[in-house]
């Protein structure tokens, strides 16, 4: 597939994805007042030259935050746009930057929605997180000379395969077209040379996501969280779950309650949409559960507790004893597990590791992190770390030397901005 069967796919799925948008916007006013931004059709409040980079959701946007934190301290004279392609993504822009950035949906990728968005927007440079590649938006950004970033890149194997099968020179004209690519590690720019980058555009850059750091204010507001939750129970914070996962999560605390019957557990959905079905879940298991978005202490006969609130996993993830990352019992590829290893949290992730493998492998082979392939062995593991204090706090140091050994990406980022703000 290239550009022009590319754009010919788009158009023909348009009618999808209105029908798509209208079902979400009958749901969430999120998606019900900010259709315009979809097609570049708001007009954007643009009074300074443009840092533009686009986090496509939350987790890519949690990743950027020390990026742009960086960016607005540096370049006060310019203005650093954000654009995501979620609410998700939205919600974690307004509540971690305020009005200290700009922010709106990055348009879909058609022709005429990018260029009327970058007709607007003009940025000076442009960095697009990980692997959010869309060739229209790639393609006229280069036919602006817009310095363009592919910052934090990844590219698993899987994914690497599935371009070659389905879109290798889609894919290729893409990676010509950008400026740099800083990735991850060097089995992912292996992968992107293998998809035609020039390697004298590839930088092994590192993970900006060890560049977490946990500010004095939210550590007290862990402690007193976990003062005022549990202070004299174990807690398990199951995090960034998804369905066919929250059922053996819930079995294994099941399990638990009978050796540990004040053990809490803290589950949070990766979805907001699955809040309510969640909660049916465990109260359908015969938990005592609690949503986090009521606001209520947990008694002491509190099981279960929902973490139905939006923007909270790092301040949910430090009450925990033990964490588990969600994605990875059942075929997902697993999701980030840095957040509870900066907060020095021993970690649990089940064998569906791929999507972050290079960082697991990491946290393993530091005995920072240990895999289960079922709702049994996790219930195991965790009765047996809850019977060996010691070694949960070896495991949490382990983790959180991991994150401090592997920093510094940050100025290798702000670097390449300083090259191409400069010139």
């Amino acid at each position: 597939m290239n550009r022009f069967f590319y754009n010919v796919f788009m158009y023909l799925t348009i009618p999808l994805v209105m029908i798509y948008l209208l079902y979400r916007a009958l749901k969430s006013d999120d998606y019900r007042g900010r259709l315009g931004e979809r097609f570049g059709l708001k007009k954007l409040n643009i009074s300074r030259p443009v840092i533009l980079i686009h986090s496509v959701s939350m987790g890519e946007t949690i990743a950027a935050t020390p990026l742009i934190h960086q960016l607005v301290k540096d370049y006060p004279h310019h203005q650093v746009l954000v654009t995501t392609s979620t609410p998700t993504g939205s919600a974690v822009v307004k509540k971690n930057f305020g009005d200290s950035v700009s922010h709106c949906y990055l348009p879909i990728d058609l022709p005429g929605s990018v260029k009327r968005f970058l007709k607007q927007v003009k940025p000076h440079i442009a960095i697009v997180m990980e692997t959010e590649l869309w060739p229209n938006l790639i393609h006229q950004l280069s036919q602006r000379n817009t310095p363009t970033l592919l910052a934090n890149a990844r590219m698993s194997d899987r994914s690497m395969k599935g371009y070659l099968k389905k879109a290798a020179p889609l894919m290729q004209e893409m990676l010509s077209k950008i400026t740099q690519v800083s990735a991850q590690y060097t089995s992912d720019g292996e992968r992107f040379v293998s998809l035609g980058l020039s390697e004298d555009k590839l930088n092994i850059g590192g993970s900006i996501k060890f560049e977490l750091s946990i500010k004095p204010e939210l550590k007290q507001q862990q402690s007193a969280l976990k003062e005022s939750w549990a202070p004299n129970r174990a807690v398990w914070v199951a995090g960034s779950t998804h369905p066919g996962e929250n059922e053996q999560i819930l079995a294994a605390h099941k399990t638990l309650l009978k050796q540990y019957p004040d053990l809490l557990l803290v589950l949070i959905p990766r979805h907001s949409e699955r809040f309510n079905e969640v909660v049916t879940q465990a109260q359908a298991a015969e938990f005592n559960v609690v949503r986090r978005s009521e606001q209520k202490i947990p008694s002491k006969h509190c099981q279960v507790v929902i973490g139905d609130s939006m923007g909270e996993m790092l301040l949910l993830l430090g009450i925990a004893d033990i964490t588990y990352i969600g994605g990875s019992l059942i075929q997902r590829g697993g999701h980030n597990p840095l957040e509870p290893a900066a907060l020095g949290k021993p970690i649990i992730m089940g064998p569906s590791c791929y999507n972050f493998s290079d960082i697991s492998d990491k946290l393993i082979g530091a005995g920072g992190l240990k895999t289960v392939s079922d709702s049994s062995q996790l219930s195991d593991l965790i009765t047996h770390l809850l019977n060996e204090p010691a070694q949960l706090a070896t495991m949490g140091n382990n983790a959180l030397q991991v994150v401090k050994n592997n920093q510094g990406t940050l100025g290798r980022l702000m670097s390449w901005v300083s090259t191409h703000l400069n010139d």
